[in-house]
């Protein structure tokens, strides 16, 4: 794995999986000026769609992301993106990627 360091923990992640497993989706991507965002959709709708915080990893965000998968049927969505978010969270610099 050039260029990667290799995860030195596994992270279980079972809304995820199931969600994958029924033909669903997530993404870790920028938007726009936002560094960024996990999303996760199952094939009719969007279910969360989060910022990554300061200092968050990216298995910290998925452990979020998983967690926001599995309340969507009793909460709904949790969107990060389309509220008002305070500008710091949305023009923060990125995570050094070494």
């Amino acid at each position: 794995m050039s260029g990667y360091r290799a995860l030195r923990a596994t992270i279980d992640l079972p809304a995820i999986a199931v969600l994958i497993e029924e033909g669903g989706d997530i993404t870790v991507e920028s938007i726009g000026e936002i560094p960024c965002v996990a999303t996760a959709a199952d094939s009719e709708q969007c279910l969360a769609m989060l910022l990554q915080r300061d200092g968050e990893s990216l298995p910290q965000l998925l452990l979020r992301l998983d967690a926001a998968v599995a309340a969507f049927y009793k909460d709904g969505l949790i969107d990060e993106v389309n509220i008002p978010v305070a500008p710091e969270l949305k023009k923060r610099k990125p995570i050094s990627r070494r």
